[in-house]
């Protein structure tokens, strides 16, 4: 039973919050597709910026949407800044204040969604972008870490190692790592696991972070879980 519960889902209401937050009476599924569309819209401006700067880091930890009557708030965790304003081949600048930094994304972002949105969002759409002080505490970048690596044929055990240690750099009190398929390309699919600390699944009261991330290599799809407590 412990294998099929999301860690994030089964917290609810205890030490988790949902991403999207409105209420709807009658349009429930059209509200449901336009945070779709939304999500999918900045996943896709993620994507773009990625392959301009040939970089395997996204850099957003997670979205937040918030709904009301005349206003839609977009709120956007980014752990790495400078990936998405260095792009496109530019010259690499002198080294700006983060405040102009996520100013100019957040300028971005805004334009590309009222563009590619202009016909399903009726209400005013409002972008908030907040840095991430600690990466390295946020399962999903430590998945791309994890992933960047795998591409490039490191050894397992060495990786999830490296991942270890940059998570304690962020005082993190557990973390458990699981990847899973062929792993170092050989044909029966395999798992391998790390642990380090505490990670008191069964507690409802722990923060627990999670995230899984599946990552495309020559030899197949290899799928990533992580979990952090914090």
């Amino acid at each position: 039973m412990g294998n099929k519960i999301n860690p994030l889902g089964f917290r609810l209401g205890f030490t988790q919050n949902h991403c999207s937050l409105w209420f709807e009476e009658r349009d429930y599924s059209e509200d449901l597709r336009e945070d779709e569309r939304i999500y999918n819209c900045i996943e896709n401006y993620v994507q773009h910026i990625k392959s301009s700067i040939n970089s395997s880091y996204g850099g957003i930890t997670r979205i937040e949407i918030l709904k009301q009557t005349e206003l839609i708030s977009v709120n956007i965790y980014i752990a790495f800044v400078n990936l998405f304003i260095e792009k496109k081949g530019q010259e690499k600048k002198k080294k700006k204040d983060d405040e102009e930094e996520i100013k100019q994304l957040r300028k971005e972002v805004q334009n590309m969604l009222v563009q590619s949105m202009l016909d399903s969002v009726n209400r005013k759409l409002v972008i908030s972008i907040e840095k991430v002080e600690k990466p390295y505490r946020e399962p999903k970048i430590l998945a791309e870490y994890i992933a960047l690596q795998l591409k490039e044929r490191v050894e397992i055990r060495k990786i999830m190692k490296k991942a270890i240690e940059l998570a304690e750099k962020a005082d993190v009190e557990g973390i458990k790592i699981k990847i899973k398929g062929r792993l170092n390309g050989i044909e029966r699919a395999r798992k391998e696991s790390a642990m380090q600390g505490r990670v008191p699944l069964q507690t409802l009261r722990a923060k627990i972070d999670y995230c899984y991330y599946a990552v495309q290599t020559v030899y197949g799809v290899l799928g990533i879980k992580i979990w952090i407590f914090v």
